[in-house]
This record gives C-alpha cells, structure tokens and sequence, in this order.
C-alpha cells in the first residue's frame, strides 16, 4: 500500500542512519524524496531518480533556504518534512568525558561495584561546544520548517512536519546540550501544532530510542550493553524500526494527529 503517493518529501540528514531509513520508507510509500545532508553526494546515492540529494547545512539559515529553493523548483513544493538532522556532539562540549565516564561506570556496574566516577560534562562544556549542538538539533528544526511552512503556506494546500526527537530529550540520560536540544524539540512541535493547524500543517514528533547508527557503533562494548539493558526489550533498535511511525506521521492515516509525540524506544520509558 503506498499511502503517500504523489507527496513530495524532505527529509534532512538523509545521507545515513535514521534519516537514509525514513527516505527509503518514504519512497517505498510513493513520495518523491529530497535527501538533504552536508554530503549531497552521499545522500543522492540513498535512492535513484526521481528522488534527490541536496546539499544543505542545516545549521545555516542561507543553506536551508537556498536548498528548500532547489526543492520548490524541482517538486513545485512541499508536503512533507521530515527534520531528521542532529549533532550529538562537538569539539568542547565535554562528549568524550561523558562517554569515558559512563563506560567506567557500567564497568563498575558489571563488577557488582558501586559507581565512583563523575561524569562532569556540564563542568568542562565550552560555550562553543554547546552553541554548535543546538544550532544544528534545535536551530536546524526550526530553520528548515520556517522554509518549509513558506512553501506549503504558498500552495495552501495543508502538509506535514515530522520532527525526529529522542528518549534522551524526555529522560535526560544523555549529554547535557544533547538532551535540552531535543527536550526543545518537542516543545517546538507543540507550540508549531498550535500555530499551524488552522492551515492543514501536522506537526508531530518520533521519539526513538538508542537505535544502531554509526554514532552507536563507535560505542565502547560495556556501555552499548548498558545503553540496550536500559529498555524491557533489551536491545538497540534499527533504524528501519523508526520509519513506521513516521510514515504513519506523514499519512493520511494520521489525519487527526497533531502536536502528538510517537514513542519508539523498546520500553525504555512508558508514556
């Protein structure tokens, strides 16, 4: 069943992980994509014609509407975003104290010992380091649904705006900018449902939690089996496990949804 044919998608961060899954799904599902990432080139190679990549850095306002530009003169327009892009981390925010610390304290944790270290992100976090995670997890969310709304605003015609969120963002069991970005995030995705429904514009948000990315694979062995024994499923998930709430999301079958969070984190948390 292609419940989004004719649509015409964006989709940021779409060269790898969770974003490249959602622009496959998507394209599964009859959209035409536009895959946008700082690797044009890699994101264009996610899916064939008629689906394309485009450069785009979602952390510069000049990026963001010179790319959505090059969508409305490809597709005419918008339908649905899919605002996928994020930094979990950056030079002087402290990520790999954080990471050290919490591998030391599953270790201490697996030994049947009770945890001694000190995981001090907040203390050794630069201005800089934090300022370039937000401007890229939450900045970029609001950038690219600013160019977005412009499009479909002018067409009149109503669309759908998936924000990718993170159990992080609820639980704050992750780096400090990390987590305040994302709770942003969901916050941003109520206050837009708001301000948007008397136009036909849905906006909601996925909630994955720890799923197999190339930033999971860089994971020390100890604390990627924490991470996973964190939820009642006892796993990572797959980014492919992601997409089903987000093509719902972007669906006529959710078309009494909006400013709603959908949770896919294997029982991390219950909401």
């Amino acid at each position: 069943m292609q419940r989004l044919q004719g649509k015409r998608a964006v989709v940021t961060g779409a060269a790898q992980g969770i974003g490249a899954a959602i622009a496959r799904r998507l394209a599964e599902e009859g959209a035409t994509v536009a895959l946008l990432d700082l690797d044009a080139d890699k994101a264009g190679a996610v899916l064939g014609t008629p689906h394309f990549g485009l450069a785009c850095d979602v952390s510069d306002t000049a990026s963001v509407d010179a790319a959505f530009a090059q969508v409305q003169a490809r597709l005419g327009g918008v339908d649905i975003l899919v605002n996928n892009a994020g930094r979990g981390s950056a030079p002087g925010d402290g990520m790999d104290l954080f990471y050290a610390a919490q591998a030391e304290r599953a270790q201490q944790i697996a030994e049947g010992k009770v945890p001694s270290v000190f995981v001090d992100q907040t203390i050794h976090c630069s201005d800089e380091g934090w300022s370039q995670v937000l401007t890229v997890t939450l900045d970029g969310v609001f950038r690219c649904s600013r160019a977005a709304v412009r499009l479909m605003a002018e067409e009149g015609i109503g669309g759908s705006i998936i924000n990718i969120g993170s159990t992080a963002g609820v639980k704050g069991n992750g780096p400090v900018p990390y987590c305040t970005a994302k709770a942003a995030v969901l916050g941003m995705t109520r206050a837009m449902a708001c301000e948007l429904a008397d136009r036909g514009i849905r906006v909601n948000a996925v909630n994955p939690g720890a799923t197999e990315t190339p930033i999971y694979a860089g994971l020390p062995p100890e604390l990627k089996d924490s991470i996973a024994a964190d939820s009642v499923l006892k796993r990572l998930a797959s980014p492919e496990e992601v997409t089903g709430a987000v093509a719902f999301l972007a669906s006529e079958d959710a078309s009494f949804a909006t400013g709603s969070t959908v949770t896919v984190n294997g029982g991390a948390y219950f909401a």
